[in-house]
């Protein structure tokens, strides 16, 4: 997941599951499944509360707009 996304998780207290896909066995058909289904082949690809809400700039435009936290907290990822 790009520096970037941690790093907000983070500061928000969240700790997210991360999938470094160079890094798994299957971590490229993982990246192409992704790609196929919405992903858009844009990394990081971002699940909240397992739904797919796509990548950096889906995230960061939530953030800026304010429904990041509630979408977090409607997941069970942030409690405050």
């Amino acid at each position: 997941m790009c520096h970037t996304i941690k790093t907000l998780f983070f500061d928000f207290g969240v700790n997210p599951t991360v999938y470094e896909l160079d890094q798994v066995p299957g971590g490229r058909e993982i990246e192409q499944a992704l790609a196929r289904h919405g992903g858009g082949g844009d990394f990081p690809v971002v699940f909240i509360g397992g739904n797919l809400v796509g990548g950096a700039n889906e995230i960061m435009t939530l953030h800026l707009n304010g429904s990041l936290s509630a979408m977090l907290k409607r997941a069970g990822a942030l409690w405050l």
